[in-house]
């Protein structure tokens, strides 16, 4: 089981932002998959750290979160209707779409008390990096992210961890080598051909009279679709590129790819 969560802090004293620290633990091993700091939390974030985990690491058999909203929809607390016409679980985020398509677990905490497991490496890790921080003079999320790779490193390779009274690394690679690791290797499902059909922001568009659909104002024709047709869009942002590429899927089948600016994307808000 991998417990997921990020945490809200002021990591230097000269930013007044709080910039967001995402992480992935093994719940065994205490061993930290994945780490990062980002400026702002977005869904997109978050299912990058899917991917670095699961291509690294294989897919694990469970996730445990809590309930924020990229995980998990809530009646009453995310539904911007008068009417809540959908229940909790009924309208899946996108990060929970893509653990139903890989048939991934999820279990929700039902408090913050709930995750002690996670939330223990989050008070060394704020009290380490905060003081490194501003011993350094760190201003910008790049240079926290400096930091945080050098803290994660001595704590996944060197401390002996205070209640399993192991080094992480060590206790995962040994549940690896004895059989009792749960992960198994990532494959793409069929009839997907490529990575970058999971991992992505997935949308659903009905083709007009001129086999054209429409998303933020954006009209494009999509080769190989008939007029009327249901399509689904899987759309993956490059934040080097500032592009989004679209790939339609329709049948079971990769019709079309083509790329826009993520700016002119303001439903993927990621």
């Amino acid at each position: 089981m991998i417990q997921h969560d990020s945490s809200h802090h002021r990591w230097s004293p000269y930013v007044d932002d709080r910039w967001c620290l995402i992480t992935s633990l093994d719940d065994y091993s205490r061993y930290l998959l994945y780490s990062d700091i980002v400026g702002r939390e977005h869904r997109w974030d978050h299912i990058e750290s899917l991917e670095a985990v699961w291509l690294q690491h294989g897919i694990p058999f469970s996730y445990y979160v809590d309930s924020h909203s990229i995980f998990r929809f809530v009646e009453r607390r995310d539904s911007v209707w008068k009417k809540h016409y959908l229940k909790t679980d009924e309208a899946d985020p996108q990060w929970r779409r893509i653990m139903n398509e890989c048939r991934v677990k999820v279990t929700y905490a039902l408090s913050p008390q709930a995750k002690g497991k996670i939330e223990r490496p989050y008070r060394w890790l704020q009290d380490r990096i905060v003081r490194t921080c501003a011993r350094e003079g760190v201003r910008t999320v790049d240079a926290a992210r400096e930091v945080l790779r050098y803290e994660v490193h001595r704590y996944n390779q060197h401390q002996i961890h205070s209640t399993t009274g192991e080094i992480p690394i060590l206790r995962f690679e040994r549940a690896i080598k004895d059989g009792h690791c749960l992960f198994r290797p990532f494959k793409v499902p069929s009839p997907f051909e490529s990575t970058k059909d999971i991992f992505c922001i997935k949308e659903e568009r009905t083709t007009n009279a001129y086999r054209k659909i429409s998303i933020d104002g954006i009209e494009m024709r999509v080769a190989g679709a008939d007029p009327y047709e249901r399509v689904e869009l899987r759309m993956v942002p490059n934040k080097t590129t500032n592009l989004t590429e679209i790939r339609f899927w329709h049948s079971g089948k990769l019709i079309d790819t083509q790329k826009v600016k993520t700016a002119d994307l303001k439903s993927l808000n990621y």
